[in-house]
Formats: structure tokens, C-alpha cells, sequence
């Protein structure tokens, strides 16, 4: 089909299309999200929809540059068993996460390709991500990518936002992203009451452990989504793909 050899999304694709891209320079995206409460305001699928959108803008800027890339379907599901009290929250445990995750980075190195970035967009993912990296490198011969999106773009996420030094959870960033992307998945009427206005002390820097949603806030969201707006999500959007899509363009990151 005409105008299909820009097309970055690997299910939009033939097999013998996806095949005619294998080789080590090809940059395979894989999105890792999760389906799970985001306050009063905000639809279940937000973690999905920001990181297949960043994912899909920085594959297309690296195709723009000279890079082949791909985006595989998001992995919709993570570990997210902190949300569950607060209800419309899906969760695996690690083990199956961890499984998951192998399976779509071992089928796509079956295929050929030789570069595999793992994108991660939830918070509770973060550590298991960049284990999956580590030991999918060590497994498949080939190198593997861990990175979250907005740990990748502190200072650049940081210069946009105005009330937050970065992304938290149903927060100006997150809420600013899906105004941009899915308005109506945002409900609006609602943002004044997803304010937080008792938030638990977090653990000191160095120090995790386990802590329900529902002892952190008391709305479901970190952060103010009160500061957020559509024209600041798509310079967050441009920003962050456009970083990701330079540091995955750096073959000293894949050699």
C-alpha cells in the first residue's frame, strides 16, 4: 500500500513489511503502561495513551532523522497493586509482568531486529523495566533499552511545568498531556476536586517501600492538575519525544 514505508506502528503493518525493516539498525519501541485509577478527573487509560502517543512522536522524529524505528502494540498492563483500593485498577504481579514483557522483546528479536527499547509510562513499573533491560540484554544477545519517559526528561519536563518539578500522578503534567491528546477523557468539572489536599510524606531519597494510593492522597492524585493545560501538554509531548527520540538515535547507546 502506497505511503506504508513511514508507517511506524508495527500492528498497522504486514508481516513481510515489519520483516523488510529487520536488521540491527532498526530501533523497535516497546510501550509499557498500565490500566489503573487516576483521580477524579482523569479516564483509567491514561498511562496507556501518553506513553503509545510519546512513543509513536519519537519513533516518526527518528524515522524523520535517518533512524528506522517501529512502535509494537502498548503493553497495557503493569504493576500497579497500589492503586486497587481505589477501584478500575487492572494489576499483574511481578513474576507475570516480568514474563510479559520477556515475551514481546523475545519475539521481536526472533524476527531480526537487533535494537529494543523498553518505554516505560507508569510509575510502578519503573524498577521492573529497567531489571527487564538488564537480564533481556543478557538473554537475547541483542541490546535492551529500559527508560521512563519522564525520568528521561527532568530538566526538560521541569522547564514546562509550573507547579511540579516533574510528572507525578493525575497530576498538571499528566492531565496537561491527555487535554492535549484526549479531551474527552478529561473531566473537567471534576478537576478542582482531584486537588489533594493531604499527601503522605514521601520515603527519604534512597529508601523504598509499599504504599497504597489510598494512604498517600486523598483524592488519587499527586500534584495539581488545576495548573494544567492543553497548549502545556503538547510542548511536554514535543519535548519528550523529541529527547527520547535523540538519545535513541545515539548508536554509543546501542554498541
Amino acid at each position: 500500500m502506497a505511503g506504508m514505508e513511514h508507517e511506524v506502528a508495527w500492528a498497522r503493518l504486514t508481516a513481510a513489511e515489519i520483516q523488510a525493516r529487520a536488521g540491527g539498525g532498526t530501533v523497535v519501541l516497546i510501550p509499557v503502561a498500565s490500566v489503573e485509577q487516576h483521580g477524579p478527573h482523569l479516564a483509567t487509560g491514561v498511562d496507556m495513551i501518553l506513553v503509545s502517543a510519546l512513543a509513536e512522536r519519537t519513533a516518526r522524529k527518528l524515522q524523520a532523522g535517518g533512524t528506522r524505528a517501529l512502535v509494537t502494540p502498548c503493553i497495557w498492563t503493569g504493576l500497579a497493586e497500589h492503586h486497587m483500593a481505589l477501584g478500575g485498577t487492572f494489576t499483574l504481579d511481578l513474576p507475570s509482568f516480568m514474563a510479559v514483557v520477556g515475551g514481546i522483546a523475545r519475539s521481536v528479536a526472533r524476527h531480526g531486529f537487533g535494537r529494543i527499547a523498553l518505554v516505560n509510562g507508569h510509575g510502578g513499573n519503573t524498577e521492573a523495566i529497567a531489571s527487564s533491560a538488564i537480564e533481556l540484554t543478557r538473554q537475547l544477545g541483542v541490546p535492551v533499552v529500559g527508560l521512563t519517559y519522564w525520568l528521561a526528561n527532568a530538566d526538560t519536563f521541569g522547564a514546562i511545568l509550573e507547579a511540579q518539578a516533574n510528572i507525578q500522578h493525575a497530576c498538571e503534567g499528566e492531565t496537561s498531556m491527555m487535554l492535549a491528546l484526549a479531551a474527552d477523557c478529561v473531566r473537567q468539572d471534576r478537576i478542582a476536586a482531584a486537588v489533594p489536599r493531604r499527601v503522605a510524606p514521601p520515603a527519604p531519597p534512597g529508601f523504598r517501600r509499599s504504599r497504597g494510593f489510598d494512604a498517600m492522597t486523598d483524592t488519587g492524585a499527586l500534584g495539581n492538575p488545576a495548573a494544567a493545560s492543553a497548549e502545556k501538554g503538547e510542548r511536554l509531548l514535543e519535548a519528550g519525544s523529541t529527547r527520547l527520540a535523540e538519545e535513541l538515535a545515539r548508536p554509543e547507546l546501542w554498541a
